[in-house]
């Protein structure tokens, strides 16, 4: 984790050397079920495909912080555009001695929030306005230093790269399926390894691949979001303004209707609280822990602290 005044967490740090070295693994795996796969064809396939896999991961872990960005179409402002939110990440960067992040704004009525970027010195921290409307200054700051705390813990960098082999399975999935039903047909050319077509162990490959990376993914990111959690809380010393934060946002994005959640979820990872409505979070699947669990480690930091697990904030920052 960098110098920074948040917590430090072994566990968090030992789950992202893991998955990472698994992850490895599974791309090592995927070129090599790639080589068998076209090995009647020589080795130059193989190699190209899997130069693009590293091309992929690389464009993502350069490029994260504007991809994100754009998928959200979030626009940068300056302290001019947004100077209290501004003011409030000032202050907790000053408080954790981390650097400043670029702060933009997403223009939709889904509360909610996300850290993104490859470093601390390039990274991002993004609020919707339905954040700002529906948060008093309290919950914000809480759930800026939640989001502050992955930039230093460097999780989100994590997650960007881990992502990397997923999409490369997934898309090699989607091409041995159209080489199923565009190919399938030419035995001759396409059952180069023991009678297996070449579109069936390519397909094989990038599930598995895809699989492991999925639940890999989940597993640190349920993780990080707790580790987050309590950073954020103990940085704010303010635990109960990022629970009341936490059960606003859920309430209010379980009022929001499926179709405009479903434009969002592509980035529920990074989000505070995901963009799901009419479902449990206690599924292997989730990229959040559940909020129950959420507010139980909050209400602990609370009572460790000594501050009761009460309300009563001043007025958001939206309003």
């Amino acid at each position: 984790m960098a110098t920074t005044r948040f917590i430090h967490d072994r566990g968090l740090t030992a789950r992202m050397t893991l998955v990472m070295f698994l992850l490895g693994a599974l791309f090592v795996a995927l070129v090599v079920g790639l080589m068998y796969a076209f090995s009647s064809r020589g080795p130059g396939l193989p190699l190209i495909i899997g130069l693009v896999g590293i091309g992929v991961a690389w464009f993502q872990w350069y490029n994260s912080d504007t991809v994100a960005l754009k998928a959200m179409r979030a626009r940068e402002v300056t302290p001019e555009q947004a100077p209290e939110l501004h003011g409030v990440i000032d202050r907790l960067c000053t408080l954790a001695d981390m650097p400043k992040p670029r702060v933009a704004i997403a223009y939709t009525d889904m509360p909610n929030a996300f850290a993104t970027g490859r470093s601390a010195s390039h990274s991002a921290i993004c609020v919707t306005t339905g954040i700002l409307d529906k948060l008093t200054a309290e919950e914000m700051e809480a759930v800026l230093a939640h989001e502050l705390s992955h930039v230093a813990n460097k999780d989100v960098l994590v997650m960007t790269i881990a992502s990397s082999a997923g999409i490369m399975a997934a898309m090699l999935t989607r091409g041995a399926q159209y080489g199923a039903f565009f190919g399938g047909g030419n035995r001759r050319s396409n059952n180069d390894n023991n009678g297996l077509p070449v579109w069936l162990v390519v397909l094989i490959v990038s599930m598995v691949v895809y699989a492991v990376s999925f639940f890999l993914t989940r597993l640190l990111s349920r993780y990080r979001e707790l580790c987050a959690d309590r950073a954020g809380a103990f940085l704010t010393q303010k635990p109960s303004a990022l629970a009341s934060a936490l059960t606003k946002i859920s309430g209010e994005i379980a009022s929001i209707p499926n179709k405009d959640l479903r434009a969002s979820q592509s980035l529920n990872a990074f989000f505070i609280a995901p963009a799901i409505s009419g479902m449990t979070l206690r599924t292997i699947t989730s990229t959040h822990p559940s909020l129950e669990q959420r507010l139980e480690q909050l209400a602990k930091i609370s009572a460790e602290l000594g501050k009761p697990m009460d309300g009563g904030f001043s007025p958001g920052l939206g309003r």
